[in-house]
């Protein structure tokens, strides 16, 4: 496939309508989510992309249920060491974005454990965005900048160098699964020009298939940044 994006962003949206239609708990669709988490990993590292970025668990999922979200976070907790695997197994390198103190100890540490025994690797980047919300990681960002104590006008490069994502590209795709059509507080700085592409497949069905689709469909458009050709 020619013109791969080299940062592909995903919202994995629909666990719960996944399970729910099939008749099993909320808790089943996270699970298979999980696990697809890996098929799709190992596929776009196939594929050529040299950023994938995940969006997990956003700080607006705090709001659901005490059995949801303790569910969440064991699997997650699960998925990591899976993680750590794969990833040495497939020369990846993980980073993680979004406010991890607001993690438990435990989960917190795993997830500095799996960044630094990761960071030789060279091949596809991983980030998975935990805890994470647009408009928080723009305040953090901005309160860092203050307490550089950096003098002189803000210019836009200089201020990206304090969000999460410095030193990555910006995302060329945005996918966003399960038919909602919306960035929810999803890197929104980023994704300003950023093409994206709305599917109505729930996240656990997801394929390798859909997402050469999806690039597919992002390798047909004519990206001008605003320009004219």
């Amino acid at each position: 496939m020619e013109n791969i994006p080299a940062h592909v962003a995903i919202i994995l949206d629909g666990n719960g309508r996944w399970a729910k239609k099939r008749g099993l708990p909320r808790t089943a669709g996270h699970a298979a989510g999980a696990k697809n988490v890996e098929t799709i990993t190992i596929a776009a590292s196939n594929l050529g992309i040299r950023y994938l970025t995940l969006y997990a668990f956003s700080t607006e999922n705090w709001k659901r249920s005490v059995e949801e979200v303790s569910t969440i976070m064991s699997l997650l907790a699960k998925y990591l060491l899976r993680c750590r695997d794969l990833a040495m197994e497939n020369n990846i390198r993980v980073t993680f974005i979004g406010d991890l103190s607001g993690l438990d100890e435990k989960l917190h540490a795993t997830c500095d454990s799996v960044r630094e025994e990761t960071a030789g690797n060279t091949g596809m980047t991983l980030t998975i965005a935990l805890n994470y919300g647009g408009r928080d990681e723009i305040v953090r960002a901005l309160n860092r900048l203050l307490a550089s104590g950096e003098r002189g006008p803000v210019t836009e490069e200089g201020f990206a160098s304090y969000l999460d994502t410095a030193g990555q590209p910006y995302p060329d795709l945005m996918i966003r699964t399960s038919g909602e059509e919306r960035i929810s507080n999803f890197l929104p700085w980023q994704l300003c020009y950023s093409e994206f592409y709305f599917t109505d497949t729930a996240w656990p069905d997801f394929s390798p298939e859909e997402l050469e689709k999806a690039c597919e469909a992002y390798a047909s458009r004519d990206r001008r940044f605003g320009g004219v050709k």
